[in-house]
């Protein structure tokens, strides 16, 4: 096995909340050394007060912020004190990438924007993120940016309202941007010797994430609509069925020969035969008569042992789990940051690279901790 990948590299995080951080977690699991630079005049990053119901009101390192924030070493300072600001200074001459996610125009003031920096260090790497780009001063907010970006509105079931989605998805989309143009940027130091300026914004990292609703309209001219699990170009897929058990599943069938095969398992071959049915074009039109018919056939089964006739015979289906279910799947199991006398920390690198180290990583870091020792 060789050295991790990223074992002499320094990121320092001027990041706070999910996008940022987990961009610095990234790069922790992957071997770099990553210093999270906390306000001291807020205590630190604010994910550290937002707390469940059932943690104590004393804990720095709360489940939120377990979430993104292994593997690194907190360095409390006050940017706006010009000896603490100095100390920032010496650190950002060591190091390779800076995270940052200020609002337009903050992080001149703090003195701590790329054109400041890159002086120090001109092949400083500095990644900046911002809620709608450089020219626009608000702040970026995952929910406010899942309303305006369209999610809200297409999440839900039909006659619904907008429903905001259960997980902070336009951070994980602006963090993955982030991640893809801080790589780039650094294969292109490598050619040229030179740092660089790289800019993502929460709104055009979910705009670009609407993928097939987008085209929808941009080429089809279709405005999509709230379809609950429904699929606008796909039936049946998303589609969630009750067995009899009372268990849930899920079906994505793809393409007219697992829709036959579908039929045939849950005996009821005759449907896949019909003109109304046997092409997914056709479906698409009776979606109402397809779902109806499939919700009475698998109602007839038990779901563990109608998953398992479905997946020998290549049909994509799978059981709706809870979380505390997900965690029993050998995958997600895998995923897990294990630290003796810590709970279980979940990683941000879902890849493997051959050959490749992976760095056994410290749990996340009590506000300041050892790093104001650096």
């Amino acid at each position: 096995m060789t050295q991790p990948i990223c074992k002499d590299m320094l990121v320092l995080e001027l990041a706070s909340v999910l996008a940022g951080p987990s961009v610095g977690q990234f790069f922790a699991e992957l071997g770099a050394q990553v210093l999270k630079v906390e306000n001291a005049a807020t205590h630190g990053d604010v994910t550290r007060s937002w707390k469940l119901k059932s943690e104590p009101a004393e804990l720095e390192t709360p489940a939120y912020f377990c979430a993104a924030n292994w593997g690194k070493t907190s360095l409390a300072l006050n940017l706006t004190e010009p000896e603490q600001l100095q100390r920032l200074y010496e650190l950002v001459k060591q190091a390779d990438v800076v995270i940052a996610s200020y609002k337009p125009g903050d992080a001149e003031k703090l003195q701590v924007d790329y054109s400041t920096l890159q002086q120090l260090n001109p092949r400083l790497i500095y990644g900046h993120i911002t809620g709608y780009g450089p020219t626009d001063a608000r702040a970026g907010y995952d929910a406010v940016v899942q309303a305006e970006s369209g999610f809200m509105h297409l999440n839900g079931e039909p006659g619904s309202g907008p429903l905001k989605m259960p997980v902070a998805l336009m951070d994980i989309l602006t963090a993955h941007q982030l991640k893809e143009g801080l790589l780039v940027a650094l294969l292109q130091r490598e050619r040229t010797g030179k740092g660089q300026l790289v800019e993502v914004s929460l709104l055009q990292a979910a705009v670009s994430a609407l993928a097939n609703q987008a085209t929808a309209y941009l080429v089809a001219g279709q405005e999509p609509q709230r379809m609950g699990s429904e699929h606008p170009n796909i039936v049946p897929y998303g589609s969630v069925y009750t067995c009899k058990c009372g268990k849930q599943l899920v079906l994505a069938v793809g393409d007219d020969r697992q829709f036959r095969r579908l039929c045939a398992i849950l005996g009821a071959k005759s449907m896949g035969d019909d003109p109304k049915y046997k092409t997914n074009y056709a479906r698409v039109q009776h979606r109402q008569e397809v779902n109806q018919q499939l919700r009475q056939l698998v109602a007839q089964h038990e779901r563990e042992a109608l998953l398992r006739q479905l997946q020998a015979q290549h049909v994509p289906a799978g059981a709706v789990h809870t979380i505390p279910e997900v965690f029993e799947q050998p995958q997600a199991q895998q995923m897990l940051l294990q630290h003796k006398g810590a709970k279980p920390g979940l990683r941000q690198v879902a890849f493997r690279l051959q050959g490749q180290e992976a760095p056994a990583l410290t749990p996340p870091p009590a506000y300041a901790g050892a790093g104001n020792n650096l």
